[in-house]
């Protein structure tokens, strides 16, 4: 299982929202100097969250997203407000190896499918749901679709991977929605990444045996409830 630790970005600096509220934030520090800190600490990935264009559907983070790749040297996957396949395509420029589509996922399916044939294997979707329905614009608005059902129509127009986030649990430390996210693996048959409420190194490995593929590393590794040495160890003597 791949471990994703997070940086979410607002305001220029790495920050973590609670249940994805803007005004509910803690400040983290400088996003640069923690993406280089996360690569020497081991990690093999890098998740970034672009709060601003999630909130927004606007982005003036791109030069500072160039840098964080840089720093970390390493593939880094980028979600928030991504809807168009020229907001894709400037997220590639800037050095991200995968774009993380979210709202457009269900308000535009036919640009997912472009941009899985434009860009084939660097594509991923980011489902967030609330009480299992799919929520959109930085969560700020539920849909009438469930997380499995977007999960599917997403399969068919060629995503091999989603992140799914139960946005009660995001930032709360209570633990992921296990069961919500085991039941997305079993009836898609797709690589599920879960995100949202890891507390602890049990959490990890419960995704694991859930059928993940991986898992994000936000607040708790932030807490200091864990290291990520700690976490990459965990889900490794798990195998």
């Amino acid at each position: 299982m791949i471990l994703y630790p997070a940086i979410d970005l607002l305001g220029g600096k790495a920050v973590r929202l609670r249940k994805g509220k803007r005004d509910d934030v803690t400040v983290y520090g400088d996003p640069v100097e923690m993406a280089k800190k996360l690569r020497d600490e081991g990690a093999e990935w890098l998740h970034l969250v672009d709060l601003e264009a999630a909130f927004d559907g606007e982005t003036t983070a791109l030069p500072l997203i160039g840098r964080i790749v840089s720093a970390f040297a390493g593939p880094v996957e980028l979600g928030g407000g991504i809807r168009t396949p020229e907001a894709v395509r400037v997220r590639f420029d800037a050095g991200v190896t995968c774009c993380i589509l979210g709202t457009a996922a269900y308000e535009h399916p036919e640009m997912v499918g472009e941009a899985c044939e434009a860009w084939p294997g660097r594509i991923a979707v980011g489902i967030d749901a609330k009480n299992g329905l799919v929520a959109l614009r930085g969560w700020v608005e539920t849909a009438n679709m469930s997380a499995v059902d977007l999960a599917l129509k997403m399969r068919s127009l060629g995503v091999t991977r989603v992140i799914y986030t139960d946005v009660s649990r995001d930032g709360m430390m209570q633990g992921p929605n296990i069961a919500a996210t085991r039941d997305l693996v079993e009836r898609t048959g797709m690589a599920v990444t879960g995100s949202g409420g890891v507390s602890c190194l049990r959490d990890l490995t419960d995704l694991k045996d859930a059928g993940c593929a991986g898992a994000i590393l936000g607040k708790a590794m932030y807490e200091k409830a864990f290291t990520l040495p700690e976490a990459l160890a965990a889900v490794k003597e798990d195998t």
